[in-house]
């Protein structure tokens, strides 16, 4: 009795130990993404485009008209990102001294975004992603594009394995798929 009550103690402790251990490593995969951000910061739209650019040249092996086209598409794509950084930014100063003032007045409420708000950037999103996505096909020659598209699409896959998201492909021991969030 002494040896199965020793051994479920055990169990617990090892249990408790591995999850304490499991927490501290998310909140440092947390504290290093902001850093990661901020190492690109300071660079200015044409930096960004000029290394964008020597990367996909590096993996599709660009030619020299080919180089010329997609620096002058990611110099765009990175002033608009950096003017959208601007404008939330802007906007997020305004809310928050919104929020001082009604906390003043004894408004606790939150301002958020509204439904159409959230479904205009979302749709200006997308919109932007299909033009990206036709400008580039017209750049690149077919193996090239098909090789961007397959880099894109598992770069989005894992987009969400970064921030945390459960991966909603995974198989059970059954071989049937599962969703951790339901």
């Amino acid at each position: 009795m002494k040896r199965i009550l020793l051994i479920a103690i055990a169990f617990f402790t090892l249990n408790a130990t591995a999850q304490q251990q499991k927490s501290q490593q998310k909140q440092g995969d947390r504290k290093e993404r902001p850093q990661r951000m901020n190492k690109f910061k300071d660079f200015t739209p044409e930096e960004m485009a000029e290394l964008k650019t020597k990367k996909m040249t590096l993996d599709f092996d660009l030619t020299e008209a080919q180089k010329k086209d997609i620096y002058k598409l990611n110099l765009k794509e990175s002033q608009d990102r950096k003017q959208m950084m601007e404008e939330r930014k802007s906007i997020l100063e305004e809310r928050k001294n919104s929020q001082v003032q009604n906390e003043r007045r004894g408004k606790g409420q939150k301002d958020m975004r509204s439904k159409e708000e959230r479904f205009n950037m979302a749709n200006n999103h997308l919109d932007k992603q299909i033009a990206h996505k036709k400008e580039m096909q017209r750049i690149l020659n077919k193996d090239q594009f098909e090789k961007w598209e397959k880099v894109s699409k598992s770069r989005t896959k894992n987009r969400g394995k970064h921030q945390g998201m459960s991966n909603t492909n995974k198989k059970n021991r059954s071989g049937k798929k599962f969703d951790k969030r339901n």
